[in-house]
């Protein structure tokens, strides 16, 4: 997995609890049940509220698998993709019917057999440019609902605020209890900001940033597999989906990638 919303979420947190200790402050009194409550229950609730119930349990269910997703590797897919491509230059494209069978990427498996199955070029990529973004829907949707969540948060810190104030204002004849209720009042608010800026806007971001990887990995299988269909030199084929990739994330010249499937990259949003 790329670790890098556990690295995050560390920084970010370890950050905040080393503020607390440097101004000595007990870890312990922010976790008060009725703040608590209230933002991460009404935070849920008002989340699910604003769309369908099915959209909020699909969410969820996005979460695992983006923080799980693997790092992307476009250098292994096109070396896959070119061996393909010299094997149906070799055998004709009624090869990559035996191809496809030995293939663990549903999506890449799908376009290998509609090519071999004599499916037209034009109706073929849009074909699979329709199956993109069906595979993306749940993982569009999950960013959107976890960014409002985090819009939501902090309004609802707010409204819990202002509800502990106006308990504080009926206790304006024991100045001796003002300090603490006050101090507790605020308790909503913190917790309405770190849980949007702590948790949903980055799972978010998160969510959004893996769909992107992954709409990239099938864009680059989907014209791979166009440009086998039409025939294309194998090596002329690598070279084109090497133009596609950004420098940063292809090995540099001279180093091999060791050959893995391209099906043992995870789609997180099937």
């Amino acid at each position: 997995m790329d670790p890098a919303l556990l690295i995050g979420a560390v920084l970010a947190f370890g950050a905040l609890v080393g503020m607390m200790t440097i101004e000595h402050v007990s870890i312990m009194s922010i976790f008060l049940p009725g703040p608590l409550l209230l933002v991460f229950g009404t935070t849920l609730g008002v989340g699910i509220a604003s769309g369908a119930l099915k959209d909020a349990i699909n969410s969820f269910k996005i979460i695992l698998p983006s923080i799980l997703a693997k790092k992307a590797n476009p250098a292994k897919s096109i070396d896959e993709l070119v061996a393909i491509s010299e094997k149906a230059r070799a055998n004709g494209l009624l090869a990559l019917e035996q191809e496809a069978e030995g293939v663990d990427d549903p999506f890449l498996k799908g376009a290998l057999q509609s090519v071999a199955d004599g499916t037209d070029a034009d109706e073929l990529r849009e074909l699979l440019e329709d199956e993109i973004q069906g595979r993306t829907a749940q993982a569009r949707q999950g960013a959107k609902f976890f960014m409002s969540m985090g819009g939501y948060a902090p309004t609802v810190g707010i409204i819990g605020t202002v509800v502990s104030l106006t308990h504080v204002l009926e206790n304006l004849s024991s100045p001796d209890e003002l300090g603490p209720l006050i101090a507790s009042a605020f308790i909503a608010t913190l917790w309405g900001l770190i849980s949007a800026n702590l948790m949903w806007l980055p799972l978010a971001g998160r969510v959004k940033r893996m769909m992107e990887l992954e709409v990239t990995r099938m864009t680059l299988l989907m014209e791979g597999v166009l440009a086998i269909q039409e025939g294309t030199q194998p090596r002329l084929l690598g070279a084109r989906l090497r133009a596609m990739v950004p420098k940063v994330d292809l090995p540099a010249e001279g180093k091999t990638v060791k050959s893995t499937k391209v099906g043992d990259k995870e789609d997180i949003a099937a």
